[in-house]
């Protein structure tokens, strides 16, 4: 590794560290080689996203992603220090690549303020934006033979972005955002607003109940992408547990207590997010 490739995986690294709240805690389960690679891939995963929730211009960030697409494009020749990265991570893992073109149709549909009739058009959105994830992290991670291996993957990302969604209703409303299907709201008699106070009400309880059904279909979204885990090595495996049990459990205690999620950003503390990640590593067979 060059000094300039070795400060380009230093970067990465570095931004994992410091933006990659919950991903984190499985990333640093990894052999060392692995964890620089994922590192890139997030890093570059974080640019997309970053680009979609900036304060930047509607049109400014649809530019901006046009930008990013084509450098993806000719990844080969970039410059930028988290594309040298990933451009060398892809040349030593197979990393799918077009993963990341389709995380900037994701978050294209976040900038153009996209809605969703029906669960099923929901799942599209998903699969861009954290199925992606998962199949990029696969191509890191490697798996015994499997054809079903890339779907299992793209199944824990859409069980976490659906975890995702129903932690952030508030959040994303205030920024213009709904991602519940309007079928299940007209379903549920929800009608997404903020109070005074700048919380969700819910008069009538039928946001909690459309939380409730939400995070049951979410857990056999879980079921199924778990299947992965037994395919990985025991590293890999303990790295996709932490990442995954950090958002299940914070899906049980969504589902547990929808209103909690009303008035504010529900997270795991510093000291349960390790728990989750030691209890990920030391439960696996050795």
């Amino acid at each position: 590794m060059t000094g300039s490739l070795d400060d380009a995986y230093r970067l990465c690294e570095s931004i994992t560290r410091e933006q990659a709240r919950n991903f984190y805690y499985g990333i640093r389960l990894l052999p060392a080689t692995k964890r620089s690679v994922l590192c890139a891939v997030y890093a570059l995963a974080r640019r997309v996203d970053d680009i979609g929730d900036g304060d930047l211009p509607t049109d400014e960030k649809v530019r901006a992603l046009a930008d990013l697409r084509a450098e993806l494009a000719a990844i080969g020749s970039a410059i930028d220090p988290v594309l040298v990265a990933v451009a060398d991570a892809a040349r030593r893992y197979p990393i799918p690549l077009e993963a990341f073109t389709e995380l900037v149709e994701g978050v294209e549909m976040d900038v153009t303020g996209r809605r969703y009739a029906t669960f099923d058009d929901l799942v599209g959105y998903c699969r861009c934006v954290a199925g992606s994830i998962g199949r990029l992290c696969l191509g890191v991670f490697g798996s015994r033979p499997d054809p079903a291996a890339p779907g299992y993957a793209d199944a824990l990302g859409i069980a976490l972005q659906q975890t995702n969604i129903l932690r952030d209703i508030r959040e994303d409303l205030t920024n213009g955002r709904i991602y519940l299907p309007q079928s299940e709201l007209d379903r549920f008699g929800v009608e997404l607003a903020l109070d005074e106070q700048g919380a969700l009400t819910d008069k009538d309880g039928g946001l909690a109940e459309l939380i409730r059904f939400s995070a049951v279909r979410a857990r056999t979204w879980y079921a199924d992408g778990l299947r992965l885990i037994p395919l990985l090595d025991r590293r890999s495996a303990a790295s996709a547990a932490a990442m995954s049990g950090i958002y299940r459990r914070l899906l049980e205690r969504i589902e547990a207590r929808p209103e909690l999620v009303y008035d504010r950003r529900l997270a795991l503390s510093g000291w349960q997010k390790a728990g989750v990640a030691a209890r990920a590593l030391t439960r696996l067979p050795g």
